[in-house]
């Protein structure tokens, strides 16, 4: 069998008759971790084979004999992975996000690891105070430089001045990247932020300084972060002199957000969403109100929930992402900043070892979140509290022996003691609540609750052995999945987890997998992975895609 002559000058030739069923070429099949090296795919009488690339001799017969040319494999780098113009306006060379896990979990250091690497990082300003949220703002500009970070901002219904502040800090620093978090409609906050700075190039384009990435998954919210911000908002702030009127005016020009990510079944706040069917149900969405409202700028359309593993990251690809965003799994990294106890009993969670249990941000709301149930009574403790929130409109009128039961296997604590703590914490916070809960016994007793909810994660993040039955742990299914992918690998133990390395792995992975998933298009009778996409370390990572 020979090349038929146009082998040469096409980059893709296949052999449509190929029926062989297995690559037996042992050093050929090494050949293709090296993704950044073109390589030649030929058949002859014993089956496929690799070779490297070579011009001048396309028809294989210096390397095989009597071969014929199945195909050239392009080079596969984990940077060609999604959206080349997402990674060009963010000033990456990776396609690839760490999301802002609350409570400081996304640390500066987890962060600043990210932005070296070149990827993106948003720090998880959630639950913390402004003055450690400056703080952290400050340190990263030093740590990252000219390097690209963002921060978290979260929606925060019950208490808005805490979100206008949040957003008064990021202007102040010239934070021009957040990511949008847990929002149930748009505020005037972030639209605030979004429209600051508007203005036009030289070339008559609209400039917006400040980036937008919503983290959603629902389809109304995405069409709402993908039209102009509304028109009711704008004119809010154009009244109360918060925007310029050539800020208001170019507002209609561009999307509340240029970049979505549809976020599946996660950890955290999630609705767990079916990944598979809600992201392509957003892209289409995107094209057609890019289309319907005729933006110059480009939309990018991100997937998260679910991913730790090359698998999932080559399917997240393969289905349109443009890039990809990672949580879960960044918590069990050396870089995060939760306690190394909780790393331990990630490191041990499997799939089904997580669970639903009531958000502290959204608890009369009935909102929940995703946590880890193995190794804590969190989420078993968390219901109880709003079973009883439900059930009763306030302590006044609940029995003297589930306040009692409160006391000793949920709080550890005399409820008087924990008011006393709450009502200081909001008196300097938001003095509101307080008033509120003076007329409202039910409301009172949110409060008191939302001590527990926001203690529980705090207690994990330092590692309180003694509370460790309370600790809350945001998690997903990925954790069970990155898990078994890494068991019998040196990235079994957690001591070894660092998020640059996690990414490249998963990245890398996920180059290999679409390397060889042309192999498979190409002879489709060829079954079972060619190259496990088992971790590799960093110095090997770093020499294959040289």
């Amino acid at each position: 069998m020979t090349a038929p002559a146009n082998a040469v000058y096409s980059p893709f030739f296949v052999k449509s008759t190929c029926k062989l069923v297995k690559l037996d070429d042992s050093a050929g099949i090494s050949m293709l971790e090296h993704l950044a090296e073109p390589l030649l795919l030929a058949a002859d009488e014993e089956g496929l084979k690799v070779a490297p690339y070579d011009q001048k001799a396309l028809t294989l017969q210096a390397y095989s004999g009597a071969a014929a040319l199945v195909a050239i494999l392009p080079p596969a780098l984990p940077g060609a992975l999604g959206s080349a113009s997402f990674c060009r306006e963010y000033g990456l060379k990776y396609a690839y996000v760490g999301g802002g896990m609350a409570n400081g979990i996304a640390s500066v250091k987890m962060v600043a690891a990210l932005a070296k690497a070149g990827m993106l990082g948003f720090f998880g300003t959630g639950g913390l105070s402004l003055a450690n949220i400056e703080k952290a703002i400050l340190e990263l500009k030093e740590q990252c430089g000219e390097k690209p970070f963002g921060c978290n901002l979260l929606h925060n219904p019950y208490s808005p001045a805490v979100e206008e502040a949040t957003v008064d800090l990021y202007l102040k620093h010239g934070v021009t990247m957040v990511e949008a978090a847990a929002y149930l409609d748009l505020t005037k906050a972030i639209v605030r932020y979004r429209l600051h700075g508007l203005k036009r190039d030289s070339a008559g384009q609209v400039v917006a300084p400040n980036k937008v990435m919503a983290k959603i998954s629902r389809i109304e919210l995405a069409r709402k972060f993908l039209a102009p911000p509304p028109l009711k908002l704008v004119n809010a702030l154009l009244a109360e002199g918060k925007i310029s009127q050539i800020e208001a005016e170019l507002s209609q020009e561009i999307p509340m957000a240029g970049q979505i990510t549809v976020e599946a079944d996660s950890g955290g706040h999630t609705d767990k969403g079916a990944f598979i069917t809600l992201l392509p149900t957003i892209l289409a969405l995107k094209e057609k109100l890019v289309s319907e409202y005729g933006y110059k700028v480009e939309v990018h359309i991100g997937g998260g929930g679910g991913i730790a593993t090359p698998a999932a990251a080559y399917g997240a690809f393969a289905m349109g992402a443009d890039y990809l965003v990672t949580g879960t799994v960044n918590q069990a990294a050396m870089e995060s900043g939760t306690s190394d106890l909780v790393k331990e009993l990630l490191a041990t969670a499997e799939q089904p070892d997580v669970t639903m249990a009531p958000a502290a941000d959204m608890f009369e709301m009935g909102v929940k979140l995703q946590v880890l149930k193995r190794g804590t009574f969190f989420p078993g403790r968390a219901q109880r509290l709003f079973d009883d929130y439900k059930a009763y409109n306030g302590l006044e009128n609940m029995p003297e022996s589930e306040i009692a039961y409160l006391e000793k296997n949920i709080f550890k604590a005399k409820i008087a003691d924990i008011w006393g703590e709450t009502a200081e914490y909001w008196q300097k916070r938001d003095p509101d609540q307080l008033a509120k809960a003076a007329k409202n016994g039910r409301h009172k007793f949110a409060l008191i609750c939302r001590w527990y909810l926001g203690f529980s994660s705090r207690w994990a993040i330092k590692g309180e052995k003694d509370r460790q039955g309370d600790f809350q742990i945001w998690c997903g299914p990925a954790i069970g999945a990155f898990n078994e992918w890494t068991r019998g690998t040196f990235l079994a133990d957690y001591h070894a987890r660092h998020v640059d390395l996690i990414a490249l792995n998963i990245l890398y992975g996920a180059a290999l997998l679409r390397r060889q998933a042309l192999i498979k298009a190409y002879c489709a009778s060829l079954t079972g992975d060619l190259v496990s996409p088992a971790p590799r370390s960093l110095v090997a990572i770093k020499e294959l895609i040289r």
